[in-house]
C-alpha cells in the first residue's frame, strides 16, 4: 500500500478479495481498522453477466445451463463454478465477520450504483466519514451503455465511464433456468439480508 497522511484515505480494490478465503485473515493482520466495500447484485443477474464476459472471449465454453447445474431436474446446482459460488454473498461475509465487525463493512448495491449513483456514493461517502463532496451534479447516463457516467473533471476535461466490458447485452437465458437459480439463491439472500441488516429486494 502506498503511503498515507493523516489528512488521506487510501483506497485499494480488487473484486475477488470478498471470496478469497484467506483475504480477511490477511487484511486484518495489515491493518485491523481497515474499512471494507463490498458491491453486491442479484446473484442470478451476476451470473449472467459472468458467463457473459466469459463467453465473450472464450466461445467455445458449454451453456449456461449445463455450467450452472449437475442436474438440473433435480435441481442440483453447481456451487464449484464461480459465477454461481460468488453469489452466495451469507458464505462468504462468515470469513469476514471472524475478523472484521460488521459496522466497518459496508454494501453498496450495484443496482442502485446504476439508478441512483450520487445516493450510494453519499452512503460510501458517509461511511468513511468523509463530507459529501460527490452528488447528483457529478454524473449524467449515457444511453448508448446504459450506465451513469461521471461528468468531466476539471483537471482531466473529459467524462469518464465504464469499459467496454461493461453494458454488454447478456445472454438468453431460460425463464424456467433463472426461476431455478432464484429458487437455489433465496435462502443465501434471506440470511444475507439479516445479516447486514438491509433488503436488497432481489426476489
Amino acid at each position: 500500500m502506498p503511503r498515507t497522511l493523516d489528512s488521506q484515505i487510501t483506497v485499494e480494490k480488487t473484486p475477488s478479495y470478498f471470496v478469497t478465503k484467506e483475504a480477511p485473515r490477511r487484511i486484518f493482520n495489515m491493518s485491523r481498522d481497515t474499512k471494507l466495500i463490498v458491491v453486491v447484485r442479484n446473484p442470478v443477474t451476476r451470473a449472467i453477466s459472468d458467463y457473459t464476459q466469459t463467453l465473450s472471449k472464450k466461445p467455445d465454453i458449454p451453456t449456461f445451463e449445463g455450467l450452472s447445474f449437475r442436474n438440473r431436474t433435480l435441481g442440483l446446482v453447481d456451487t464449484s463454478w464461480n459465477a454461481i459460488r460468488i453469489g452466495m454473498y451469507a458464505v462468504h461475509l462468515e470469513s469476514w465477520l471472524q475478523y472484521f465487525p460488521l459496522s466497518q463493512i459496508h454494501f453498496v448495491s450495484g443496482e442502485k450504483l446504476i439508478t441512483d449513483p450520487a445516493g450510494e456514493m453519499g452512503k460510501v461517502q458517509d461511511f468513511l466519514g468523509i463530507k459529501r463532496v460527490i452528488t447528483d451534479k457529478h454524473f449524467y447516463f449515457n444511453k448508448t451503455k446504459g450506465f451513469p457516467c461521471l461528468k468531466k473533471s476539471e483537471s482531466s476535461g473529459l467524462p469518464r465511464c465504464l469499459g467496454k466490458s461493461k453494458g454488454r447485452t447478456h445472454v438468453q437465458i431460460d425463464p424456467e433456468v433463472i426461476e431455478q437459480l432464484r429458487d437455489f439463491y433465496r435462502p443465501y439472500n434471506i440470511k444475507f439480508y439479516e445479516t447486514v441488516g438491509q433488503d436488497f429486494r432481489w426476489e
